[in-house]
């Protein structure tokens, strides 16, 4: 079993920055693909950031430019940089790690942006 641990949510102003993290349960070395998705009210989950185990990295293009996504193996972590947030940015966060043909997810963090 898999648990994914989020935190760095909250409430911020539009332009400003916010980091979520997200700690698995076990290590990352051996994982096929790690990353985030978000949920706003009334929409669908959406991939935000993507990072696979051979390193590469895809984004959304409503991200490209504001947002990074880092793999921290040794910590067993992958964290999301958020800058100039906007609005239309407000959702739940999810953490998400996928392992062998197994997807796991984290209970998701509030970030909200007010303008």
């Amino acid at each position: 079993q898999e648990q994914l641990v989020e935190s760095g949510g909250g409430l911020v102003q539009a332009g400003g920055p916010l980091r979520l993290s997200c700690v698995a349960s076990r290590s990352t070395l051996s994982i096929n693909a790690m990353g985030w998705y978000r949920q706003a009210p009334g929409k669908q989950r959406e991939l935000v950031a993507h990072n696979n185990s051979g390193g590469r990295t895809n984004y959304a293009d409503s991200v490209k430019g504001r947002f990074t996504i880092s793999v921290d193996n040794a910590k067993n972590a992958v964290y999301l940089q958020m800058n100039s947030l906007r609005p239309e940015d407000t959702a739940v966060y999810y953490c998400y790690l996928r392992r062998g043909v197994h997807d796991y997810w984290g209970q998701g963090t509030q970030v909200t942006v007010s303008s």
